[in-house]
């Protein structure tokens, strides 16, 4: 079989949530929203985008919060310090809270306080375009090379260019700290100008392109497809076998219905 079925799971069947955090949830999610929430995979909340943030069930003034205190390059370093930024709720720290994914250092046993005083403090004016980054520039980044930088320039062609910061997750051998480290000098400022994947009419040939679609996946894509006749939802892609669901996110900002 290529399909798995109940491959989804309530948020009730995960957690025992408060009349009122309920009642906020479901006037904010829709019913693609509130299946999103209930596929949530680990992340770090460094990095939480509007529309991350919407699907999560934060407010506007909680995501702005955030947004402010990281564009004067501080960082979250626990679940107590992003609700403390955030003010969000208990009730949504808690369902939250297990999901959030900060980088090892973050959690060594030596204090972070001293840690981030022997670091050298560096004001960035406005961050540089990382859609027109230069292998060149890349390398002035502490822990790239020759082979790194060449490998994100590569991975960005590809994909017709970045369409989100944490896309650098998704380039292969770059660790988390260095991601973090490109990210103080570059950020994605603007999306780039791309031709979108119908979902719905494309071959398989033509989703191959993209590179988080490979050949395999491609064909499973097509006979799912041909079987319910048209894909009305992205996340209708989540029943097919070893659909690759912790990138849905980013698979989808490439493709239309």
């Amino acid at each position: 079989m290529l399909f798995k079925k109940d491959y989804l799971h309530t948020s009730e069947e995960r957690f025992a949530l408060d009349v009122k955090i309920q009642r906020q949830l479901d006037s904010i999610l829709d019913k693609d929203n509130k299946e999103n929430l209930s596929k949530v995979y680990s992340f770090n909340p460094n990095f939480i985008s509007d529309y991350k943030g919407y699907t999560l069930g934060m407010s506007n003034e909680e995501i702005d919060r955030l947004h402010l205190f990281r564009s004067e390059n501080n960082w979250v370093y626990s679940a107590k310090e992003f609700q403390q930024v955030t003010l969000i709720s208990d009730s949504l720290l808690q369902i939250l809270a297990p999901y959030f994914k900060f980088p090892e250092w973050a959690n060594r046993p030596k204090s972070r306080k001293n840690e981030r005083k022997e670091k050298p403090v560096v004001t960035v004016v406005g961050h540089k375009d990382l859609n027109q980054a230069t292998p060149e520039e890349l390398k002035g980044i502490y822990g790239i090379g020759d082979k790194l930088s060449a490998r994100i320039v590569k991975f960005r062609n590809r994909l017709g260019g970045f369409m989100v910061n944490e896309q650098l997750y998704d380039v292969y051998g770059l660790e988390e700290e260095v991601v973090l480290r490109i990210l103080e000098e570059f950020r994605v400022k603007g999306q780039p100008v791309i031709e979108m994947i119908n979902i719905n009419s494309a071959t398989r040939r033509e989703m191959q392109q993209l590179i988080y679609i490979d050949q395999n996946l491609a064909i499973q894509i097509v006979t799912y497809r041909d079987s319910v006749g048209i894909i009305k939802s992205f996340n209708e892609l989540l029943k097919i076998e070893d659909f690759p669901a912790d990138k849905i996110d980013r698979i989808k900002l490439y493709l239309s219905l």
